[in-house]
């Protein structure tokens, strides 16, 4: 006989034309196209399906540099099949065998070379070589070969498919012969009326042997019509291992409303979806993804399998950030999975300045973002909150198509707009920003004034209780008891050690200003952990100064959790002229707090560059906190 070269990419197949891998398309239409040079001598490939019927034959052009389109007819849905040495396989389980497709997914765009070189007889083999694929399975010539339309047909191609590309053959430079272009998957090209491929025999476990049903259409009894419109596909399945697995699908099948019907529609479920939930049913496999993780999780809900939502739900707690956390905790509400809504809010407590400016926070419901406002657990500034709430307002008014304008925030907003707590607020803060906002009544801001400048306080309306696990008011530390004047700058860092013995949240530093008159500083703050460096908080900004000897409020975005007995190393860089500074240090300051108790701080030097800066004189005079 004759034994042929196929040329594809870098790789040469030496191969008996009978011991080949088929692979095709079951139930769809596909055509080529091919452009190159050299068409001369084409060769007929035969496509024979399982059941041994010769379909319309897969030319194949001699010659070189040829570029074969496939374009699959997607209006006929199908699956993809395979013939391994352990016997039929779908596309689900040999998903990279499938050829790669472009953008739009519907042109199988396949770049090789494929050439075929007839070789002499002495040059035959009755094996496959060992550079060729080890996984071929025999390959004859269906008995009803009149079925083939095409005249001059090379007999000893019969039956011939190249299979698709192989991903992982193509990450080791290896590539694969290009698909056939018809439906089929060959059964060894038994005889139409021979028993099936004894499949059966190359399957050692019951795992294995379910496994193998998945996705396809062997002793299926039923399919599913998935999705919707270009989406949509038929999958097989078997009755009695999905009524094993899902008591819904069960009552579906054996309970006394079961249903008759040969084909389900379930246009409300993901196709890949659906897939997933299925192939964990036949094999106890997961295969879900951030894409397909969501709708996996519905799937499995809808159809009672709470292992495979377990499996899910884990998945969004390894994949858990700050990022998305506003978006998982809306799905977790939705599905009623109160553990991941609790992980996603504990993830917003900790970095609440980074999951308010994710993309995600804007797309929350009104209901998630009153359960938000309402936590004391959030470590953010109260004005930071409050943008916040302005810029989800404003995407409200964009989605239910109204004008941006504070009368239509306000009304969006309803009860939310009364969970932020406006008295947390710096006097400054509010001024600048909420006052000005127009969504408070001018009486709520009058109201807000008198109680940031008078005592007693009045009574707002709003919220006094802290956020951030702090139980008192805002309080300032100073270790300095007179103050001097110029200190300069030339870029190095302030930097002074302290220690408390309690629990607190820095907020921000009070700063030294300008001995010049009314000045602008540049500034960066941090709070370094002393013993590994780790900077916990940080703020590049800026402050205005009047020429005073007072200290100058600078914060940082969120608050910055200080732990007892530890020592953190407190750091600020100036630009800009020379100040104020203090003196007559003091190692030891102790402050009561508002909920009882006492704070104490003990201050030490930081070795290093530190412009000066120590225990006994420098910037840094103060520090704000929370207990």
């Amino acid at each position: 006989m004759c034994t042929d070269h196929y040329t594809t990419g870098s790789y040469i197949a030496r191969m008996d034309l009978k011991l080949v891998k088929l692979i095709s398309a079951v139930g769809q239409k596909a055509y080529k196209q091919t452009e190159g040079s050299g068409r001369d001598n084409t060769t007929v490939m035969a496509c024979v399906s399982a059941a041994g019927k010769a379909l319309p034959p897969l030319i194949i052009y001699k010659g070189a540099n040829l570029w074969t389109t496939w374009k699959i007819d997607y209006d006929i849905p199908g699956s993809f099949y395979a013939a391994s040495e352990n016997g039929w396989m779908t596309s689900a389980i040999f998903q990279e065998w499938m050829p790669i497709g472009n953008s739009n997914n519907d042109v199988y765009n396949i770049p090789s070379t494929l050439t075929r070189l007839q070789q002499d007889d002495n040059n035959t083999q009755s094996t496959v070589g060992q550079d060729a694929p080890q996984n071929m399975l025999p390959s004859n010539a269906p008995s009803n070969q009149n079925h083939l339309h095409s005249s001059g047909l090379d007999r000893d191609v019969l039956g011939l498919a190249a299979s698709g590309y192989s991903h992982s053959l193509r990450r080791q430079g290896v590539t694969q012969l290009t698909s056939s272009s018809q439906s089929c998957v060959s059964s060894s090209g038994h005889n139409p009326n021979s028993p099936v491929y004894n499949w059966q025999a190359t399957k050692t476990t019951v795992k294995e042997r379910f496994a193998f049903l998945f996705n396809n259409e062997i002793l299926c009894d039923v399919h599913f019509i998935v999705g919707r419109d270009v989406q949509q596909q038929r999958i097989p399945a078997h009755k009695f291992v999905l009524s094993v697995g899902s008591a819904v699908f069960d009552a579906m099948f054996n309970g006394t409303l079961a249903t008759k019907a040969d084909e389900i529609e379930l246009p409300d479920v993901e196709p890949a979806a659906f897939l997933a939930l299925l192939r964990f049913l036949y094999s106890d496999e997961v295969h879900i993804g951030p894409e397909t993780v969501m709708t996996t999780l519905y799937t499995a809900k809808k159809y009672a399998v709470p292992a495979l939502e377990k499996h899910c739900v884990d998945f969004l707690k390894s994949n858990l950030g700050s990022d998305n956390a506003f978006m998982l905790l809306t799905q977790a509400r939705l599905f009623d999975e109160p553990q991941l809504a609790a992980l996603c809010l504990e993830m917003i407590d900790k970095n609440t300045a980074e999951a308010l400016s994710a993309d995600g926070f804007t797309d929350i419901d009104l209901d998630t973002l009153n359960a938000v406002l309402e936590r004391d657990t959030l470590r953010i500034r109260e004005a930071k909150l409050f943008q916040a709430v302005v810029r989800w307002s404003e995407a409200e008014c964009s989605r239910q198509q109204l004008t941006v304008s504070p009368e239509n925030q306000r009304s969006l907003l309803g009860r939310a707009l009364s969970l932020v707590r406006f008295p947390l607020m710096s006097v400054e803060e509010f001024a600048v920003g909420a006052a000005q906002s127009r969504l408070l009544s001018d009486r709520e801001v009058v109201s807000l004034f008198l109680y940031f400048t008078v005592n007693p306080k009045p009574s707002v309306g709003f919220l006094e209780v802290p956020r951030c696990c702090m139980t008192g008011k805002e309080q300032t530390v100073n270790r300095f008891q007179q103050i001097e004047s110029r200190w300069g700058y030339s870029g190095t860092s302030d930097r002074i050690r302290f220690i408390v013995d309690r629990r607190i949240f820095v907020v921000g530093f009070g700063l030294y200003g300008s001995i010049h008159g009314p000045t602008e500083y540049e500034v960066t703050l941090q709070v370094i952990h002393t013993a590994t460096g780790k900077v916990c908080g940080s703020n590049n900004t800026g402050f205005s100064c009047d020429g005073s000897n007072f200290t100058f409020r600078v914060m940082f975005k969120e608050p910055v959790e200080i732990m007892p007995n530890t020592s953190y190393t407190a750091s600020t860089t100036l630009k800009g002229p020379d100040s104020h500074y203090g003196t007559k240090g003091l190692r030891k300051v102790t402050l009561d707090c508002p909920s009882g108790g006492k704070v104490m701080f003990q201050f030490s030097y930081a070795a290093g560059n530190n412009n000066g800066t120590s225990v006994e004189d420098g910037q840094i005079p103060e520090i704000i906190f929370y207990t």
